[in-house]
């Protein structure tokens, strides 16, 4: 198709980012994450499209500053007490996730006959999982602080260290390739380096934290000053021979260990998915459709290794360190997909002359397939499990050592009149006054931290998935009168698998002839869980809004219908 010609820059910017809002909002309502819809914009947007946009120069520029913002952001989650405190779990199991990866797609390279040095590209780019496409959904999922969410976001910090090892030994090499004594230029660029990461200690060991206490007086001023270092950082290293790749990274490393790292990570997010698009569509531009459909077996079976390879990787090392074969499937679906890192290493791989256009392409098109498909997989996990349970035995050992059952003679002692699945914000207030008027609680929640808090009188704390029905299956729900579902509801547009439905319809297929009750967030889901068979719905922030105004006033709210139908609730 010919180009369409808009006749100017301005126009051109305009007409792609009108273009990028709606092939967004397509991907928003197939609940695609942003990635898959840049990727495609870039596609549409090059000369293998509509030929929108052939202000090539300036959106080089634009996709450059994107690469090193997102490279500054990674490197802001790069806290050096965080790496030191990462457990042998997260240790051994990012390592041997990233090893297994990198070792069997290098060998399916060699198999399609791809150059040794094309192929280990390929395969490390497959080791990368991403980390806005997971915490995105594990958050809206409220998996993030679950088990098996923790473990995830150990391997997305075992692969940004990964990330930065192998940049610095591609980018000595590349450039030792290309130079007239390649021994001296790898040793120059590696010393470079060693300055470089020098230096970036020294401005963390005395001047990060005074300096930006003082800028954070003035917000803006601190958001701007992180931008500049990024697009520094990103401009020296590349004058020193290492990439603006590793320049950004290091800038951000520079600021990981402040105080003021999470909030510059949520500022700059809008600001990298913006300049993010710039860097899909100069990908795009660079595309060529004809060997991406030559290409297209070698994708499918790189889609599937992925897609099936990586997460039966976890779910075997996971098993093997003693974790129940549900956690290593939940765990591994999280890593069921590459990541837009990958295509920026591919990326920087084609610049240093090590790989061809064709590697590029091919990445980009395993990188559409494993992204769209592992977030439905990730959506449905719960589902998914549910159907695959049975052929994931082998993957569980006879003794789970990181999640032992509870065993007969302790279920034995357990004893409640109230058993509280979730001991959050809410769950936690409830049990206290439980307890004060002298009932037991037994408290059930997947967070780890919340199990180490120190216990109260009348109230015992189990860790465990309150969705499980094997766990719910071990708690003494025979003496209990009462279940109080706390759990929180997904995300708006995530109802499907809503884990207070999952409960609700556990314990009565466990048999459990108590009452149950549980929260709600809008008088929509009030209706729904009654009818699923809720005897009590809360809604916390009505019935808080309700007291405070019985503070304020110093008399009862005016009744309302929820109020009338919770006085009529016999005791």
């Amino acid at each position: 198709m010919s180009a369409l010609a808009l006749g100017s820059v301005f126009a051109e910017i305009a007409a792609l980012l009108g273009l990028a809002a709606l092939v967004g909002l397509v991907g928003f309502a197939l609940r695609q994450p942003l990635v898959v819809s840049f990727i495609v914009v870039g596609v549409l947007a090059g000369p293998a499209g509509i030929g929108l946009v052939r202000a090539t120069d300036e959106v080089e520029v634009f996709a450059e500053l994107g690469v090193a913002l997102l490279l500054f952001l990674v490197g802001l989650k790069l806290d050096l007490g965080l790496v030191r405190a990462l457990g042998t779990v997260a240790l051994a199991t990012g390592l041997g996730q990233v090893l297994f990866t990198a070792l069997f797609g290098f060998l399916i390279g060699l198999a399609f006959a791809m150059p040794p040095l094309e192929a280990f590209y390929v395969a490390v780019a497959l080791t990368f999982s991403s980390t806005i496409i997971i915490v995105k959904l594990l958050s809206d999922k409220r998996e993030i602080d679950s088990l098996h969410g923790r473990v995830a976001l150990g391997f997305l910090i075992v692969q940004d260290i990964v990330v930065v090892l192998a940049m610095i030994v591609l980018s000595a090499f590349g450039v030792g390739a290309a130079a007239e004594h390649p021994l001296k230029a790898v040793v120059s660029v590696i010393a470079a380096g060693a300055l470089l990461l020098a230096v970036v200690l020294l401005f963390v060991r005395f001047l990060a934290d005074p300096l930006t206490e003082r800028l954070a007086r003035a917000p803006e001023l601190l958001l701007l000053f992180a931008v500049a270092l990024a697009a520094s950082g990103a401009a020296i290293a590349d004058g020193l021979g290492l990439g603006k790749e590793l320049g950004g990274l290091l800038a951000g490393i520079a600021l990981a260990s402040t105080p003021y790292r999470d909030a510059l990570s949520a500022r700059l997010s809008p600001l990298r998915d913006f300049l993010l698009l710039f860097f899909f569509v100069a990908l795009g531009s660079r595309l060529d459709l004809a060997q991406m459909r030559a290409d297209f077996l070698q994708a499918m079976v790189f889609s599937l290794f992925v897609l099936v390879g990586n997460p039966l990787i976890v779910l075997a090392i996971m098993g093997a360190m003693g974790f129940r074969k549900r956690t290593g499937f939940l765990a591994g679906l999280t890593v069921a997909q590459i990541s837009e890192f990958s295509l920026v290493f591919v990326a920087m791989g084609v610049s240093l002359g090590h790989v061809s256009e064709a590697a590029l392409g091919l990445t980009t098109l395993v990188g559409l397939v494993t992204i769209a498909a592992s977030t439905y997989m990730i959506i449905w996990s719960h589902e998914l499990y549910a159907l695959l349970e049975p052929l994931l035995r082998p993957f569980e050992r006879r003794t789970t050592v990181r999640e032992p059952p509870l065993k007969d003679e302790e279920r034995a002692l357990l004893r409640a009149d109230v058993v509280l699945l979730g001991y959050g914000r809410f769950g936690s207030a409830l049990g206290a006054r439980l307890a004060a008027r002298g009932l037991t609680v037994l408290a059930l929640d997947f967070d780890p931290s919340v199990v180490r808090l120190p216990s109260r009188e009348r109230i015992a704390i189990l860790f465990g998935d309150a969705s499980d029905p094997e766990r719910l299956a071990q708690l003494p729900l025979a003496t209990a009168q009462w279940v109080v579902i706390t759990v929180p509801g997904l995300a708006p547009g995530l109802t499907h698998e809503d884990p207070r439905k999952a409960i609700l319809q556990a314990l009565r297929a466990l048999g459990f002839t108590g009452r149950i009750a549980v929260t709600a967030r809008s008088p929509d889901e009030e209706g729904e869980l009654a009818r699923l068979g809720a005897d009590l719905v809360f809604a916390p922030f009505d019935d808080a809004a309700d007291r405070a105004v019985e503070l304020l006033l110093g008399q009862p709210a005016p009744a309302t219908p929820r109020s009338a139908a919770l006085a009529a609730e016999p005791p």
